[in-house]
């Protein structure tokens, strides 16, 4: 048989060998001998809500994900620190909160605030694991040379699109060109249409490919002499939604339920709300309106979800694929499986779409942990938990040392006795900006309550306050801060998110930002690390903007402003250094 039709084999079909009776639920999670060190599979999926069947919901069609929750922990109510794709994933796997690992956007990069932070992956490399990763683990464009002992792969023979629209995006990328748009708009804002119903399989589409290739490096890890940590990450159901036609067909859009809260809450302050900008950059959806102007027509909400619930379903095969291989080498027994959703997602709930927020919808995120022999799985764990733990935990699992950096709790003891109490509030934030002023949200989330206060981000000073009563108004409806009764739990929920969140002021996202200046100067960087080097200049936003490649023994000079700065990063990643200019030019010799 030819190793292509082997792969294919082991990899298809959704029940295989990873059935839940294959996997004990008595016993206790235990910590591993170096010598029986676990695997650890570790799954994201982009803008992934809780809207699954092993969460009680009874349409989507789930089964994969579903069985994994039957041999695993299924954490109810788990929390994101941040819903938005770096921002978040920069927390969880540096086990730092957003204020420490200062990534509050989708532009700067966390080995530009905290260089010498030592990421998950990274840990376990260092732990003598084999890292590697497929598709989108740390944020696009954002991932991290020294977490990995290879580079990450990327799709490359699959495609985001039907050959057609993706010949009419270039279109559009060439008139937004012609009209005199920059190329960062066009990267950020010039695209195709947010859903498309293609006829094709499943390695057509840039999920299918991730899939493919994560089963092919399960082969090539199953047969090496140390363990491995595996990250996959999944693209959809991110937007453009655009899942293959058999996952469209699985569903009538007519009997997939609408939002039931399709309004903004009562007396909620207006920055706490999502604008419907992301989905406005689609070619089809350019006209949609905010939610404090109305909803969109009752067809597209409904070509929306229905997007959304195919863009789930294809998801959940790719993931059963993998689960299936996995079980089939036999590793099962042998593996941590993480599997969770970067953030949350709404679907028309008050009458948003994305995320962006730190209401209940972008918050709270799918998590499912099976860890080999834990007494609690095919149980759920209720209790808050936060993605900032998730580090401490899987360390916990695979019996190594924890970091001291870490700030999260392990939820190894839910993993065995899901039963017990969780934290006593989840924490999450998220950025904005109020008349050019950075301003940030806080929110402490406990079993009966949100509470949420805007900060000025120079200042540190409030600029409103936010309260939601979780047992009356469970969909966060009624901002009820303002209302006298209230005054007493509204003073126990401040003094409870400032004693994680304290008030300070804070620089805003771009830490490294470039700063406008008239005085031209040069930089001469010359290259003495024996390896070639990657160099960003960093622009207003904070931004990485690629410049020039250097490679060692040779030497170039860089024409700039007096405060322009420069990253300078090794292609092993092990070298980290910010460079400015001086006048009238500085030299700089790249050394460890």
């Amino acid at each position: 048989m030819h190793r292509r039709d082997f792969l294919h084999r082991l990899g298809a079909g959704a029940a295989g060998v990873w059935a839940a009776s294959a996997f004990p639920r008595t016993g206790r999670a235990q910590t591993s001998s170096p010598a029986v060190r676990p695997n650890v599979l570790f799954i994201t999926v982009d803008d992934l809500r809780p809207e699954l069947g092993c969460y009680g919901n009874g349409i989507i069609k789930t089964p994969n994900i579903d069985r994994l929750a039957a041999s695993g922990v299924t954490f109810t109510r788990a929390y994101c620190q941040q819903a938005l794709c770096n921002p978040s994933r920069a927390s969880l796997l540096s086990g730092l909160r957003p204020d420490s690992v200062k990534v509050w956007d989708l532009r700067v990069h966390f080995r530009d605030t905290v260089p010498e932070v030592v990421t998950l992956p990274e840990y376990f490399r260092k732990n003598g694991y084999r890292a590697e990763a497929c598709g989108k683990v740390f944020h696009t464009n954002m991932d991290d040379r020294k977490a990995w002992d290879v580079p990450t792969f990327f799709p490359r023979a699959s495609r985001l699109y039907s050959k057609g629209t993706l010949e009419h995006v270039d279109y559009l990328a060439l008139k937004a060109r012609a009209e005199g748009k920059g190329e960062a708009f066009i990267r950020d804002h010039v695209r195709g249409p947010a859903t498309e119903v293609e006829n094709c399989r499943d390695e057509e589409r840039w999920d299918g490919e991730i899939a493919e290739t994560a089963i092919r490096a399960l082969y090539r890890l199953a047969s090496a002499k140390q363990p491995f940590f595996l990250g996959v990450g999944f693209i959809q159901p991110h937007l453009p939604f655009v899942a293959p036609k058999r996952y469209w067909d699985l569903y009538d859009p007519k009997a997939i339920p609408e939002a039931r809260n399709p309004y903004p809450p009562k007396k909620a302050l207006m920055i706490s709300l999502n604008a419907n900008d992301e989905l406005r950059d689609y070619e089809d959806f350019a006209e949609t309106p905010p939610p404090w102007k109305g909803r969109l027509p009752e067809e597209k909400r409904r070509r929306l979800k229905h997007g959304y619930y195919a863009s789930v379903s294809f998801i959940d095969a790719q993931v059963g694929r993998i689960l299936n291989f996995l079980g089939r080498l036999g590793l099962a027994g042998n593996t941590i499986v993480v599997f969770l959703g970067d953030n949350g997602f709404k679907l028309g709930e008050h009458g948003s779409w994305s995320k962006m927020t730190n209401f209940e919808d972008d918050t709270r995120c799918p998590l499912i942990i099976r860890a080999p022999g834990a007494a609690g799985n095919g149980r759920k764990a209720e209790g808050l938990v936060e993605f900032v733990d998730l580090y401490p935990t899987v360390c916990g699992l695979a019996g190594l040392p924890r970091p001291d950096h870490l700030e999260g709790s392990s939820l190894g003891s839910l993993l065995n006795e899901p039963e017990r109490a969780g934290k006593e509030a989840a924490f999450s934030q998220h950025y904005r900006r109020h008349v050019s002023a950075p301003l940030m949200g806080y929110t402490a989330r406990t079993l009966t309550h949100r509470f949420v206060e805007w900060r000025y981000m120079d200042t540190g000073n409030v600029l409103g306050e936010e309260l939601y009563d979780l047992i009356r108004d469970p969909l966060e409806n009624v901002n009820i801060a303002d209302s006298p009764e209230n005054a007493k739990i509204l003073e126990e929920m401040r003094a409870l998110l400032r004693r994680t969140c304290p008030v300070r002021p804070r620089r805003g996202p771009a830490l490294l930002a470039s700063q406008s200046s008239d005085l031209r100067v040069e930089l001469e960087l010359v290259n003495e690390l024996g390896e070639e080097v990657t160099i960003y200049e960093i622009d207003a936003d904070g931004a990485r903007r690629w410049v020039h490649s250097l490679v060692a023994g040779k030497q170039m000079v860089i024409d700039t402003f007096l405060t322009h700065p420069f990253v300078v990063e090794s292609l092993s990643g092990e070298f980290h250094r910010v460079c400015y200019a001086d006048y009238p030019r500085r030299r700089v010799v790249l050394r460890r």
